[in-house]
């Protein structure tokens, strides 16, 4: 399985291989998880923070459900359905691999209709684009058929909005991992909400679950997340990934690449040359990570999160 970010050789100095908001870390998170007291275990049921998310989000506090990560949740709700018979899964035709990874382990059938588990993403990973047919994708599914949609980029998001009522979003798991949008992908805590009335799938969620999912620091991460000084933080960094991503895209572009649309803090690209296992290891060399695309079904294409100037000119050097 491939991921951006640290290799074997530590963190890249110029890492736009990652999605993470090049902008943080956040300041108020980054206290709240420095000052989290890690010599006790959290609540067990997370009952404050649960409550916080929910206010947050204005849903009752017994449809959210802790997760150690996005890829954990994953992983469980694949197993909740396998449990219930279920071995059909529907994707995006690009997506984050470990959809069909945990599905493989329990030997899912992929799918384009009728799936016993479907996975939707907007803004989508690799692309960051608004998903194509996401409604009639949702309402073409089966009364008892898991539908997720995976909001990991939704708050970095920097054009548009998110095109789902709140009637659809209520029908539908909603997965959320703030930690990309606040620059600390080091922290590992993520959480759903479940659709209206499904106490059942709760808690089967919650008989799958490990004990503590996350730690002290997962806590603070999530709480932080609910206050109005981090949000209007986030707010302000989207303003300048904006002003970053015209910026990074028409040097792309100066250089003969071809760049994808997008509405995130992300886009791919296609070099004017291949970026070859050899071209990689030379950038790397010089302190530059770039994401292959081809793990997501497109080859000849790079994935580049948005980084400030300096990297951008630091990538423009190393590639001319």
């Amino acid at each position: 399985m491939m991921h951006g970010g640290p290799d074997a050789l530590g963190a890249a100095l110029h890492d736009f291989s990652t999605n993470a908001n090049a902008c943080g870390p956040c300041p108020d998170a980054l206290s709240a998880i420095e000052n989290a007291d890690p010599r006790r275990y959290p609540d067990p049921r997370y009952t404050a923070l649960r409550e916080r998310l929910a206010d947050f989000h204005h849903v009752d506090a017994s449809r959210i459900v802790i997760a150690s990560s996005a890829s954990e949740f994953i992983a469980r709700i694949t197993t909740a359905v396998a449990q219930r018979g279920g071995r059909r899964i529907q994707v995006p035709p690009h997506c984050y691999g470990d959809y069909l990874r945990a599905a493989g382990a329990w030997g899912f059938e992929r799918v384009s209709h009728g799936a016993d588990l479907a996975w939707c993403c907007d803004p989508s990973s690799p692309l960051g684009q608004a998903q194509e047919g996401l409604e009639p994708c949702i309402d073409g599914l089966g009364a008892e058929a898991v539908c997720v949609i995976d909001l990991a980029y939704e708050p970095l998001r920097l054009e548009g909005a998110l095109a789902l009522s709140r009637e659809r979003l209520n029908a539908i798991w909603q997965l959320w991992t703030p930690n990309k949008a606040l620059g600390l992908t080091g922290i590992r805590a993520a959480y759903a909400i479940a659709p209206v009335d499904r106490e059942d799938r709760v808690a089967q969620l919650a008989a799958l679950a490990p004990s503590w999912p996350i730690g002290a620091h997962g806590v603070a991460l999530l709480e932080s997340w609910t206050r109005s000084t981090t949000q209007q933080w986030l707010d302000e960094s989207r303003a300048t990934l904006r002003s970053w991503k015209a910026a990074q895209r028409e040097m792309c572009e100066s250089l003969g690449w071809r760049c994808l649309p997008s509405v995130a803090n992300y886009f791919c690209a296609r070099p004017d040359v291949p970026c070859s296992a050899e071209r990689a290891v030379a950038l790397r060399a010089q302190g530059i990570k770039l994401r292959d695309a081809a793990s997501f079904g497109l080859p000849g294409h790079v994935r580049l999160g948005v980084l400030p100037p300096g990297s951008q000119a630091a990538l423009r050097r190393s590639w001319q």
